[in-house]
């Protein structure tokens, strides 16, 4: 850790420290995030600062609308949820406003927030193929995987899921949106099966030979790994991982991220609360809690099996950027039968 961050961290810390103020001894937290290890990232929050989390949890498109039907009456004050697109929906609905905070621009990466929303974690969309029907040199790039040669190969998800949109997103903003459309039918081409299932489901299906290769979020794989079922264990032995596009714009990475509401009655807890987030200590239980890697450079997620798959180039497409995309990037996979 240098020594600004390090001043930076020990200046977060002695601020939560700080009694609350009367009024801002509730903070009430709206999460789509359902991790065990997230119950001791709330429970050291009130332990630092006498603030004590009402918290609901839901899917992510219950949530925004439970706020916007709440409207000024809403008793939130924070939205945590994942991936740049959903929070790029909130955004645009008008749900979050502005922060100003020293300690988040000191701690989070300027491509990794906006004017209204952070990221705290961060994952990659990976590309994993079976060792047996696939060669690695053929699915070394997003854009290989639209290759004719991957005919019958290829297992994914919906193309109306988040996460492939922000992938999408990504690739319309290095490739162009006509080359992305083009890609998106290559890959279409390519499936194996109709999307169906989520991201697990595309990865067993690689081990059992179903498909060649799947394009997942990096925690899915990190469950596998770490999952103590012999079924699991079996099935990672016939899966190999690729960080894909490490020669040009580098791997595609989401976030997990947050932001204080528009109506949120304790706004001062709400920034502490996010600032808190940016602490190398709740840095770590964040980013553990769905097997991502923490945003700021001074914390340390001790995950082996995460650790396992070695470090790489990521895309440094602000997430602000990524977001606008989105919508750009679901009418190119309708109109590429992308379903």
């Amino acid at each position: 850790m240098n020594r600004l961050s390090a001043l930076a961290s020990l200046a977060c810390v002695a601020a939560l420290a700080t009694p609350a103020v009367a009024q801002d001894n509730v903070l009430n937290l709206y999460s789509a995030r359902h991790y065990q290890t997230d119950e001791a990232l709330y429970a050291n929050f009130t332990k630092l600062t006498g603030i004590k989390i009402n918290r609901l949890d839901g899917r992510e498109d219950e949530l925004v609308e439970r706020i916007r039907n709440e409207g000024s009456a809403s008793p939130a004050d924070i939205l945590i949820t994942v991936d740049a697109s959903r929070l790029e929906v909130a955004d645009k609905l008008g749900l979050f406003q502005p922060v100003k905070s020293a300690v988040l621009e000191q701690r989070i990466p300027a491509n990794l927030r906006t004017a209204n929303w952070v990221a705290f974690s961060t994952r990659a969309r990976v590309i994993v193929y079976n060792k047996t029907k696939v060669k690695a040199e053929q699915v070394q790039t997003y854009e290989g995987l639209a290759d004719p040669a991957l005919k019958g190969q290829v297992c994914v998800r919906s193309g109306s899921h988040p996460y492939n949109l922000s992938l999408g997103a990504a690739l319309i903003a290095h490739d162009g949106e006509a080359k992305t459309e083009a890609w998106a039918r290559g890959l279409v081409a390519n499936f194996a099966r109709a999307p169906k299932g989520g991201d697990t489901d595309q990865l067993l299906a690689v081990a059992a030979g179903e498909c060649g290769v799947a394009i997942s979020n990096s925690y899915y794989l990190v469950r596998l790994l770490r999952s103590t079922k012999p079924s699991d264990q079996e099935a990672v032995k016939a899966l190999s991982v690729v960080w894909p596009n490490q020669a040009s714009w580098g791997t595609h990475v989401n976030v997990s991220g947050a932001g204080v509401l528009k109506h949120a009655p304790h706004k001062d807890a709400a920034v502490r609360f996010l600032e808190y987030l940016a602490s190398d200590q709740a840095q770590a239980y964040f980013a553990n809690g769905n097997n991502e890697w923490p945003v700021v450079d001074s914390a340390v997620a001790k995950n082996p099996e995460l650790a396992s798959l070695g470090d790489f180039k990521r895309d440094t497409l602000p997430v602000g950027d990524l977001a606008k995309n989105v919508a750009a990037a679901q009418k190119a996979y309708d109109r590429a039968g992308w379903q």
